[in-house]
């Protein structure tokens, strides 16, 4: 099993390759001299560097305290998450599921080999509790492909100890720029052996954005954004990371939504065919998530109840049910992740960028389609609200309810992607249909949550146990669904009168 820490840490340049003092650093008592590690790291990626091109780093590493498979991926400035797993020959497979969004039917390749010669000083304080790790390393780096050379620098590494507070960096960081150290130019070891090996007219992946200018431009900017949202989230939802599947599912229906808005701008004869497997990505991913949001509902409701209303192992059930169907829907979704036609997608949104299917209006400036496009689907959703509000309450007026709020976010979604070209008209329209999400959502999760007590319910009468707190709990479930009838005719207004594109 690999196991995944978070590394904080800050690398320099001296012209004398030698480390300051540090001693004085306030907070430090002592600076430990911890010998000479020699470390041997090969570090793979495909003949294109699409994992460098994502500052995503994976290599196999001997030597030191932590040998092994090492994958790190980009969280923020000077800090990754790294992902290890044991020493073996050939890439762990659940390693290689990590990268899949990003290699898919690539071949994963020994690129560079770096030999370091490391010089290892921990600083601690007046306790003996470690501060941070400073090395000074001696880099020998080899490019294992093509005609590639090779190179040789020093640069001193500061890594923050687990769970120390990265305010200390910063003061370590004065005192090393006081003795005239500064910080490396490169943001990684990789980064800057790949630059430094690199053969002639050797291109590295890149991509290179400009500034949206038309109308096609800024539709593209947001796909881009989405697709990317898709492929770096990948590993993440792999992870069972905390609300990885919500934002993955979100960035499906982004795309989705966007192809089907702005059909002025990307030809939907090519895009129709994406969306159809969008729709199918979003409904793989919603079956873990709805049953997610619907768990800790459900937990939530039980918990503001008052002890004299729960009855029987209610808690212990939920419980139950809630582990179940998510180890159920996340070993779903992990196949559907190493599908065919997941990985297939990725490569046809990666083809849509590449040659977008422009449309006429694709060249024209922002403001008119976009704005129009955005209009058309604010007006869909008006038609949808008043249905729904002329309905009584009952079935129909719940499904007409979940059908407007489908469109709500869909407008909101296109607001999002027209607000760089249309500025603050469509900023706020963004701000109204979040509100307005939020309102649909408590109702259309609070039939769900009746819907599934009614199923527990069942069970546990089955068992021989009382139902009665889930009858409490569905009551209570309806109310809410009326309130949130009850304010949304004065919502809608609001936001009709407010309005303006």
């Amino acid at each position: 099993m690999a196991d995944i820490t978070r590394e904080i840490e800050r690398k320099y340049e001296s012209d004398d390759s030698g480390l300051p003092d540090l001693t004085h650093v306030p907070g430090v008592a002592s600076v430990l001299d911890k010998g000479v590690a020699h470390l041997d790291a090969t570090y793979h990626d495909t003949a294109d560097e699409r994992l460098a091109a994502a500052s995503v780093t994976l290599r196999r590493r001997t030597g030191g305290s932590d040998a092994g498979w090492h994958l790190k991926f980009p969280v923020a400035p000077s800090v990754r998450d790294e992902i290890r797993a044991p020493l073996s020959d050939t890439l762990p497979d659940e390693l290689a599921a990590l990268v899949r969004s990003r290699v898919r039917d690539g071949e994963l390749l020994p690129l560079v080999r770096l030999r370091s010669d490391r010089e290892v000083r921990h600083l601690v304080d007046a306790d003996g509790r470690l501060l941070a790790e400073v090395s000074v390393d001696t880099v020998h780096a080899e490019r294992l492909t093509g005609t590639g050379g090779t190179a040789q620098w020093t640069e001193i590494e500061v890594e923050l100890a687990d769970g120390g507070d990265p305010a200390f960096l910063d003061t370590v960081d004065t005192r090393l720029r006081k003795a005239g150290v500064r910080p490396s130019t490169s943001s990684s070891k990789l980064a800057r052996a790949l630059a430094e090996t690199a053969p002639p007219g050797h291109t590295a992946r890149a991509r290179k954005d400009r500034a949206p200018v038309t109308a096609g431009d800024h539709v593209l900017a947001y796909v881009r954004e989405q697709r990317d949202a898709l492929v770096a989230l990948d590993p993440a939802v792999r992870q069972d990371a905390p609300d990885s599947v919500h934002r993955m599912r979100v960035a499906t229906r982004r795309l989705r939504s966007t192809f089907r808005t702005f059909a002025g701008v990307l030809d939907r004869e090519a895009t129709d065919p994406i969306a159809t497997d969008l729709k199918w990505l979003a409904g793989e991913l919603g079956l873990d998530r709805d049953q997610e949001v619907l768990a800790e509902r459900l937990r939530s409701a039980l918990d503001d109840l008052p002890a004299a209303l729960v009855h029987g192992p209610v808690a212990d059930r939920l419980a139950a049910w809630s582990a179940t169907a998510h180890r159920g829907a996340h070993n779903r979704l992990t196949g559907v992740l190493d599908s065919r036609r997941y990985l297939t997608l990725l490569d046809t949104l990666d083809a849509v960028l590449a040659d977008p299917p422009l449309r006429g209006k694709a060249g024209h400036a922002p403001g008119k389609p976009l704005a129009k496009a955005v209009r058309k689907d604010f007006g869909t959703l008006s038609g949808l609200v008043g249905r729904a509000l002329d309905l009584p309450p009952g079935e129909d007026r719940d499904v007409a309810l979940h059908e407007a709020r489908k469109k709500t976010k869909r407008t909101r979604y296109a607001a999002e992607a027209a607000t760089p070209a249309l500025g603050a008209p469509a900023k706020k329209l963004v701000k109204s249909m979040k509100t307005l999400q939020g309102l649909l959502g408590d109702h259309q999760d609070s039939v769900m949550a009746r819907r599934t007590l009614r199923e527990l319910a069942a069970v546990a009468h089955a068992a021989g146990e009382s139902t009665f707190t889930y009858g409490v709990l569905h009551a209570r479930e309806e109310r809410r669904a009326e309130l949130a009838e009850a304010a949304l005719p004065e919502a809608w207004n609001s936001i009709t009168e407010n309005t303006a594109l």
